[in-house]
């Protein structure tokens, strides 16, 4: 009888309180509201329902051999809408007339309020990961990411601030032709400067434009390199090469953006990776033992008191000290999608246009980019079998280039006129906190890392409010952006897109 009259007062509160249960069109309502707002919010160059993808800015190439490389972007195959005129195809990485290595490109020229004046080039990484994957699922004028049943148009295309250019490269990439036989950074930065060269000869229209260079995870390296190489070697390219974007980089050693960060990583993140304590109290006894645990309230001070130590004897991990594959292999066991790229994704994996969704591929046919009639309309080769990260090592004997952050980056972001260094929070493959340790060992413009420290929600988004952290400091500008894991585009288009403005110098303030 207590208990029923117990009952009863619950359910008078709750009548009282005016608890309910929102309508299935109630919480469609809001959501629609909320993306009106991200619509509207990150300024003018973006993307609304009442422009066309179709009405781009007219750009004419005089060549008559640019013709040849003309994309209908009214027939792409299973695309519903016009993506507008673009330019895809091969193009050699000299003007040898023996030259048989060739990169894949397609170009886009800007949306209707995006500039004329500049030219973004884009990069994935890998090695060997096609950059159309950034074209469809992260920063191109369709979207067809993970999940979607059809591609859609991309509101927070970086069309949309400029012309864009996506290459596979190096050699041995996606579509691109030829045997790899690069040893270095260097000479990968040399292959993809000489295919500019025979690029702009085609699209000569494009010469003098400002450049940046822009790319993802294995592009950290990929992207410095060839900054490097165009500051050092200023007469090779028509181009005014401007500043960067590495998002989620690989920078340094796999000890310090892997290895030291991991269990700090999965400790904030408890919930998600569903260890329980015995397992838990295992990762924190072997950081203990491998020098990780307090790593970073010791060494990562602001400024740095001087170069902060590796953990171990040497520039790999100890015998014994490898946690992240621990921790990775443990969470397999409980989520068998764990997906390293965004580690809240659960079982069963996402069905994707490109066959690779986060970790794990997910088998299906055909992979978009390996359909014959798709190639046909992007003038790709038929005969080449397209896949997301090639099967073919770009690299045959390694990279033997050292990390660009001991190398040519700090030149790089002296000689630019702006660098940004963006990190998904929920990236696990690179960890921030490793990134945050790098660049507090990294010197550049005469002082070793920030000198303030990076405060917390200092990232702002226009019409969103704090989505992050942000420091900036010597023309070196760093976020951190929640709710994103590794493809900072795919999962944050709002953030990234107002990043890239602040890059380009289309916002004064981060």
């Amino acid at each position: 009888m207590v208990l029923a009259k117990a009952f009863v007062t619950l359910l008078a509160v709750a009548s009282l309180t005016g608890a309910r249960m929102m309508r299935k069109d109630e919480v469609r309502e809001c959501q629609a509201e909320a993306v009106k707002k991200w619509q509207h919010g990150p300024g003018p160059a973006v993307f609304h329902e009442s422009m066309k993808r179709s009405e781009v800015q007219n750009i004419t190439f005089s060549n008559p051999k640019a013709s040849e490389f003309w994309v209908n972007g009214s027939a792409l195959p299973l695309v519903d809408f016009d993506v507008g005129p673009s330019w895809a195809g091969l193009l050699p990485i000299s003007n040898s007339p023996n030259e048989t290595r060739q990169l894949f490109f397609w170009f886009f020229p800007p949306g209707p309020e995006g500039t004329l004046d500049d030219l973004i080039f884009w990069t994935n990484g890998g090695p060997g990961c096609s950059s159309l994957e950034g074209l469809l699922q992260e920063n191109g004028p369709l979207s067809w990411s993970w999940g979607q049943a059809k591609p859609t148009i991309n509101e927070f295309s970086w069309t949309n601030l400029s012309s864009v250019l996506w290459v596979e490269q190096p050699v041995g990439t996606g579509f691109s032709q030829g045997t790899p036989n690069i040893e270095n950074e260097d000479q990968l930065a040399e292959q993809l400067v000489g295919f500019m060269q025979q690029f702009l000869e085609v699209f000569s229209e494009l010469k003098g434009k400002k450049l940046w260079l822009t790319g993802e995870s294995y592009a950290g390296t990929y992207v410095p390199y060839i900054a490097n190489y165009i500051y050092e070697n200023p007469t090779l390219l028509d181009l005014s090469l401007q500043g960067i974007w590495i998002s989620d980089p690989s920078l340094s050693w796999d000890v310090v953006q892997e290895e030291i960060p991991a269990v700090d990583f999965v400790n904030k993140y408890q919930g998600l990776f569903s260890f329980n304590q015995t397992f838990l109290g295992h990762l924190d006894k072997k950081a203990a033992r491998c020098n990780y645990t307090n790593y970073v309230s010791t060494y990562v001070t602001y400024p740095p008191t001087g170069l902060l130590p590796l953990p171990g004897d040497s520039v790999e991990f100890a015998e014994g000290c490898d946690v992240w594959d621990d921790i990775f292999n443990n969470a397999l066991i409980i989520n068998p999608a764990f997906n390293v790229y965004r580690i809240w994704d659960t079982y069963p994996i996402l069905w994707d246009v490109l066959g690779f969704p986060g970790s794990f591929p997910q088998k299906q046919s055909p992979i978009y980019f390996d359909r014959k009639e798709v190639k046909e309309a992007i003038h790709a080769p038929i005969d080449t079998e397209w896949a997301e990260c090639s099967n073919v090592n770009v690299f045959p004997d390694g990279d033997n280039s050292l990390p660009p952050a001991f190398t040519v980056l700090p030149n790089v972001i002296e000689k630019s006129v702006r660098s940004v260094i963006v990190h998904g929070l929920a990236d696990f493959i690179l960890i921030a906190e490793g990134t945050r340790i790098v660049i507090q060992n990294m010197t550049w413009n005469g002082l070793q890392g920030f000198q303030t420290p990076i405060s917390n929600d200092s990232f702002i988004v226009d019409g969103v409010g704090a989505y992050g952290n942000m420091h900036s400091e010597r023309g070196l500008t760093y976020f951190e952006v929640v709710l994103s894991g590794h493809m900072i585009p795919q999962f944050a288009p709002v953030a990234a897109f107002q990043i890239m403005q602040y890059l380009m110098g289309f916002r004064d303030t981060p």
